[in-house]
C-alpha cells in the first residue's frame, strides 16, 4: 500500500482539480472563459499544493486544517495573494487613515467567480448530499466576520439567495443575461 503522504498527494490533486474543472464548466457557460481557464492554478505551486498534502482530509480545505494546526495558513495566504475571487484579495486600508482595513470594490466578474466557487467548493465537499442551499448556509455562517465590499456583498448573497431559492439553471441564465450584460 502506498505511504499516507502520497496518497494524500494523490487524493489532494484530484480534489482540486475536480474542483477547477467545475468552476471551469460553470465559468464557460455564463461566459467567463478566461477565469475558467485560469481559475486557481495557484493551489499547482509548491507553497499551496505541499499544504494540501501535509493536510489533506477530504472533507474540508486542507487551508482550514492547517490553521487549526499551526495558527494560521501560508498556503491560504498565498492563495488569496493571487486569485482576484477572493474577497480577501480586496482588503486594503481605506483612503482615510482612521478607516483602517476595509472591503475595496471588486470587479462584476469577480463577485461573479467567487460565487461559482462557493457553489462548487460545496458541491466537491458536500458530494451526494450537495443541495443548492449549501453554499448560502455556508456564506451565512461567516458573513459577520468578513471585510467585504457592500456592493460585491450585496450581488453575493443576491446569487447565493437565487441558487437557494430557485435552482442552478435559473441563477446562471441569471448571471449570464443581467448581472453580466
Amino acid at each position: 500500500m502506498l505511504n499516507k503522504k502520497i496518497m494524500n498527494g494523490i487524493n489532494h490533486f484530484k480534489t482540486i482539480t475536480n474542483h477547477k474543472m467545475l468552476v471551469m464548466k460553470y465559468c464557460f457557460k455564463i461566459g467567463l472563459y478566461k477565469q475558467g481557464l485560469l481559475h486557481d492554478l495557484s493551489k499547482y505551486s509548491w507553497t499551496e499544493f505541499s499544504a494540501g498534502i501535509k493536510y489533506y482530509k477530504g472533507t474540508m480545505s486542507p487551508n482550514a486544517v492547517q490553521k487549526i494546526e499551526q495558527g494560521y495558513s501560508e498556503a491560504w495566504l498565498h492563495h488569496k495573494g493571487r486569485n482576484k475571487h477572493h474577497f480577501e484579495y480586496w482588503i486594503d486600508f481605506g483612503i482615510n487613515p482612521t478607516d483602517g482595513l476595509i472591503g475595496m470594490k471588486m470587479p462584476t466578474r469577480y463577485v461573479v467567480e467567487m460565487f461559482i466557487d462557493r457553489m462548487c467548493a460545496s458541491k466537491n465537499y458536500r458530494k451526494e448530499n450537495y443541495t443548492d442551499r449549501d453554499a448560502l448556509d455556508y456564506y451565512n455562517r461567516g458573513k459577520n466576520y468578513c471585510i467585504m465590499h457592500k456592493e460585491a456583498a450585496e450581488l453575493l448573497e443576491l446569487i447565493l439567495n437565487k441558487l437557494a431559492d430557485e435552482g442552478e439553471e435559473a441563477t446562471l441564465a441569471f448571471i449570464k443575461n443581467k448581472v453580466l450584460k
